[in-house]
């Protein structure tokens, strides 16, 4: 379980309120725990907070550091009340612990003598015109005259489709915060990017993975959150049909660049031999990017079914976004009256057809046979 986690960037925020005689592990045990933890476990954690910390804690991090690497130190960060966490991540993402909101209230209330540092999350401030993270997909089309695909996914995987395909560990590694963050606020000013300035071909797949988890909602969206979590239930030879069924309910622009973002992986699966990166490493890697729930986060039993979902979309492109399913039921024939194909169903047909077409590249071997899933 933990696994699938760790194959993203992620944090960990560690409650140390509630550490009493009874329950304090010895220093041997959390040494052994440490030794436990291979590499990849280390790599992709971005931050470590220690909420609450007391003495004990820093005298005990102290003492951990001559056996702890500097880059990894370097990713502790101390928060003595919930409201300096409110101030570095989705606060509202996170079950804390009752008994972890009493003893914040309890601080608070020792501290009457000063004023209490706010708890109020300050208002939103309304998005750019050139906003291209954390809007909605129709915010994007609107500011990019109607272009369905937005403009960080099309930059993102042309570029990968160009010069990632086979790179070993795509959508694997992380990159430096500092970078993303950077990059960021390039296009949210409407700044050119280009890649090849940074010299590392993860960093456009990194910001492809950012942009999917910043959506105010996700791709699949909260509706199918609950059906997807089913696909377990369903019998293996009808699990194709049934996600079939699931994607008819997603309002067309988020079937629509689904089918875009589900094409691009598709062919990064078919190039595993050289990328290591099959359809189930890649639904590992894009499960919890692309569906999460409207309230918490998606616990460790919710991963199975997700990837599970996310593995037979990226496994059975072709047969799942075939042109007669569409979003709603309705099917994509490509021609209207006067011959003329609607502005949503074009854009499906244009993307399955650029999903489908691969970069010049040298003839790969035989990839291995679909596994049954």
């Amino acid at each position: 379980m933990l696994d699938q986690y760790v194959e993203n960037d992620y944090t960990i925020i560690y409650f140390h309120y509630g550490l009493n005689s009874r329950n304090k592990p010895s220093l041997g045990w959390l040494q052994s725990a440490y030794k436990e933890f291979d590499r990849k476990y280390k790599k992709n954690l971005k931050a470590l907070y220690v909420v609450h910390p007391t003495s004990f804690i820093k005298v005990l991090w102290n003492l951990f550091k001559p056996l702890i690497s500097h880059k990894f130190g370097k990713k502790v960060t101390y928060f003595n009340n919930l409201s300096e966490l409110r101030e570095h991540l989705k606060y509202d993402q996170l079950i804390v612990p009752p008994e972890v909101l009493r003893y914040d209230e309890k601080l608070h209330s020792l501290h009457e003598g000063r004023p209490p540092p706010s708890a109020k999350t300050p208002p939103p401030r309304p998005p750019l015109p050139t906003q291209q993270f954390g809007v909605s997909l129709q915010y994007l089309k609107d500011k990019n005259q109607g272009e369905l695909i937005p403009p960080v996914l099309r930059f993102t995987v042309t570029y990968l489709r160009e010069k990632g395909l086979r790179t070993e560990g795509l959508f694997r590694r992380s990159a430096s915060v500092q970078t993303v963050r950077e990059i960021q606020r390039l296009y949210n000013q409407g700044k050119p990017v280009n890649f090849d300035d940074y010299g590392d071909i993860h960093i456009p797949a990194v910001i492809l993975k950012t942009f999917l988890r910043e959506l105010p909602q996700p791709l699949l969206t909260f509706q199918a959150y609950e059906q997807i979590l089913g696909i377990t239930c369903v019998e293996s030879s009808l699990r194709v049909t049934r996600c079939r069924q699931i994607l008819r309910s997603l309002p067309e622009h988020n079937y629509i660049v689904l089918c875009y973002l589900m094409g691009f992986l598709h062919a990064v699966s078919q190039e595993s031999i050289f990328n290591k990166m099959n359809s189930s490493n890649l639904a590992c890697v894009f499960g919890l990017n692309l569906i999460w729930p409207s309230q918490g986060a998606s616990s460790l039993s919710a991963l199975v079914p997700l990837n599970l979902f996310t593995e037979l979309l990226i496994e059975y492109y072709e047969n799942i976004f075939s042109a007669p399913e569409a979003p709603g039921g309705h099917g994509l024939a490509p021609q209207l009256q006067g011959g003329r194909a609607a502005p949503l169903q074009e854009a499906v047909l244009q993307t399955q057809a650029t999903a489908l077409t691969k970069p010049s590249l040298p003839p790969s071997p035989l990839t291995a046979p679909r596994r049954h899933l």
